[in-house]
């Protein structure tokens, strides 16, 4: 029996209907969130730059690069013109700020390399966003967690990027040794640009000088290194960077060494 479309619409055309513009809304969503972050890296920094906050901190600290018109616009309204080169909020007279939404919170793979007895950590870039609450974790008590041994290692482009965390790492750096610990965590510094590096290098930052490397990791050795002083053990292998890292570390996690030594891969992207 025929149906007409009059009886078909009648019957069916509203719940269709609503199905269309249910899709349609979901296909604009996708393409809003997809031209936000191909034209706009500087939403993406604004993502994936939070610090998250520890066990006793509860509070957390956001790292806004400037690169656009849109972080532009946002630091105009959160700093006036004196103080737009300040990295920290200045206390200034009550204005009013706009409302921040944050999401979260969300687990990271990362938290398992305070359950290794070693920890091989590598970042490149903007990867050390999620290293930042593990140190920061070490900084408050590194005493009720397993780990005795950190091997971090950040992989930068330019001069700058260190100072997004050169503090944080400075302080755990001074931390251990103060605790005569010197050998819990240690830390390597690569730089693949030279252009500013006085910036850095100096008394505020003592205890990187001697950490910071220009060129490119030697990861064969750095693996070789590891495994031979930690002979027999099983190292955690974090990386969160780019792929060409990620996949030369995965291939070295896989190899065997004549130590005994076991490297257990793991990765997270901002992908």
């Amino acid at each position: 029996m025929a149906v007409s479309w009059r009886s078909w619409l009648a019957n069916e055309g509203v719940k269709h209907l609503c199905l269309l513009i249910w899709l349609s809304m979901n296909v604009l969503l996708f393409w809003k969130t997809f031209l936000l972050y191909n034209q706009g890296p500087e939403y993406y920094y604004l993502h994936q730059m939070l610090g998250c906050p520890t066990e006793t901190k509860a509070t957390f600290g956001v790292h806004l690069k400037i690169v656009g018109d849109w972080t532009e616009r946002f630091r105009d309204l959160l700093l006036p013109p004196s103080s737009q080169d300040s990295e920290i909020l200045p206390f200034i007279q009550p204005r009013n700020y706009p409302k921040l939404y944050i999401d979260g919170p969300f687990g990271s793979p990362f938290e398992e390399s305070l359950n290794y007895e070693v920890s091989f950590c590598v970042a490149g870039g903007i990867g050390v966003t999620p290293f930042a609450s593990i140190l920061n974790t070490l900084l408050d008590d590194w005493k009720p967690y397993k780990l005795r041994r950190l091997y971090f290692i950040w992989v930068c482009r330019d001069i700058q990027s260190f100072r997004w965390f050169a503090d944080l790492l400075c302080v755990l750096y001074n931390k251990f040794w103060q605790e005569n610990r010197p050998d819990y965590v240690n830390i390597q510094l690569y730089l693949s640009q030279t252009d500013g590096i006085q910036k850095i290098i100096g008394e505020k930052y003592q205890a990187l000088n001697s950490r910071l490397f220009i060129g490119r990791p030697r990861w064969k050795l750095l693996f070789d290194e590891i495994a031979k002083c930690n002979r027999g053990k099983t190292v955690g292998v974090f990386c969160c960077g780019p792929n060409s890292i990620s996949k030369t570390l995965h291939k070295l996690s896989n190899r065997n060494n004549s130590y005994g030594t076991r490297f257990e891969y793991n990765k997270e992207s901002f992908s």
